[in-house]
């Protein structure tokens, strides 16, 4: 005879009610789940470019596979890759970088994790920009750390307010978030401001993580970095990938530059955590580094096209104004004269207009009062897309 076993309630650690999520994957599975009714969606909720992955990286990828790279690298990285962006980093950033300073992630998120664990104990502070990137916060909560929210002020063209850190700074900081492009605003760091940031901090013993996975994506100026002033370079964990730059979201690929000694703990938490990044991509991910980059240089001209006319468009709805993103691709309206709430009036776009965004708030608590539309569409979708919300701003303002 068959026992019966008495199902048990699942008890969960209690630091899983402190983890966060990412809204844009939430509005992605309720925007499917329209369209396979047969409604019409307009998806410019999710971050990652709608461009396919360059074909030299693709064939790299695949010749990879045929040739064997389907087997464990070490932890940190294969060597040869490790160097390809220890190479990359020291010609962009003007500061010496070694392959013993690279740690090869799957993805972006990893480095940010693994921050927060090596680095961060329970009472510690971190500030981190808000409205940002969600999973800063998140991850914040979750180990344990006292979240700290800088806002990103419009009136600053939404970039960080050396002084308002200054004054967020206390004995117990450990950690300080940068992003620079910005998501979701598109703000830029400036020279200027980069340089004030040093000065607000000082010789304090914090460290910063400085996400940068936009850094090539910039539409004005050029790219401003905390890790290539005199003396930070061991201050600083810098945060890349080829997600955004390469369109290559799907195939998880990141790196963390840092100091070695922090290097080498990052790589025994791969060990834990992963093993190791897949080796054929860290194959594609060579090629996409030392191969041709006009694909590069395309997107950015499309996306710097499509941020022209799709703001300019916002900015004729009514309720509806937007500053220029500078970098990124995303707009980030303000749409306080609506009088709608930021959550209500994006679930109302998308369930009534067919257009998918997402609420200020999923980025936190000052992005009320905003939405965020990603531009990573065609043309036509895009302005098919402000059609859809013009029309309703018309019906229901």
């Amino acid at each position: 005879m068959t026992p019966v076993t008495t199902p048990t309630e699942l008890r969960l650690a209690k630091r899983m009610a402190r983890l966060g999520t990412e809204t844009a994957f939430e509005t992605l599975a309720k925007a499917r789940a329209l369209e396979a009714q047969g409604r019409s969606i307009i998806h410019l909720e999710i971050g990652e470019p709608d461009f396919d992955t360059p074909s030299n990286v693709i064939e790299a990828g695949v010749d990879a596979i045929h040739k064997g790279y389907t087997h464990y690298t070490p932890s940190a990285g294969m060597p040869a890759l490790r160097e390809t962006v220890a190479a990359e980093v020291t010609r962009t950033h003007g500061v010496p970088v070694t392959p013993e300073e690279v740690v090869i992630v799957p993805g972006g998120k990893p480095t940010i994790y693994f921050t927060f664990t090596a680095l961060v104990e329970e009472g510690d502070e971190v500030i981190y920009p808000n409205p940002g990137f969600p999973i800063y916060e998140s991850l914040i909560n979750f180990t344990g750390a006292t979240p700290v929210p800088l806002q990103m002020r419009e009136e600053k063209d939404f970039r960080l307010d050396p002084n308002e850190l200054a004054d967020l700074i206390t004995d117990r900081t450990k950690l300080i978030v940068l992003n620079s492009p910005h998501n979701p605003t598109g703000s830029v760091l400036t020279e200027q401001d980069v340089k004030d940031i040093a000065a607000a901090i000082g010789d304090r013993d914090i460290m910063v993580l400085s996400d940068e996975i936009y850094s090539r994506l910039i539409f004005e100026g050029r790219h401003h970095s905390l890790m290539s002033l005199p003396g930070w370079r061991d201050r600083v964990i810098m945060l890349d990938g080829w997600s955004k730059t390469y369109a290559m979201t799907g195939w998880r690929l990141g790196y963390g530059v840092m100091r070695k000694d922090l290097a080498a703990q990052f790589g025994r938490l791969m060990t834990n955590v992963n093993s190791c990044s897949a080796s054929f991509t860290q194959v594609a991910g060579m090629e996409a580094l030392k191969g041709d980059q006009e694909s590069v240089n395309n997107m950015r001209e499309q996306f710097h096209a499509r941020r022209d006319k799709f703001i300019a468009g916002l900015n004729n709805i009514k309720g509806f104004s937007c500053r220029l993103p500078h970098g990124a691709f995303y707009a980030f309206p303000n749409v306080q004269k609506t009088g709608w709430a930021s959550k209500k009036l994006a679930e109302a776009l998308l369930n009534e207009a067919g257009v998918a965004c997402l609420s200020g708030t999923a980025f936190g608590q000052f992005g009320e009062g905003y939405l965020r539309f990603s531009i990573a569409n065609s043309m036509e979708n895009l302005d098919e897309a402000l059609k859809r919300v013009g029309a309703w701003a018309e019906k229901n303002l």
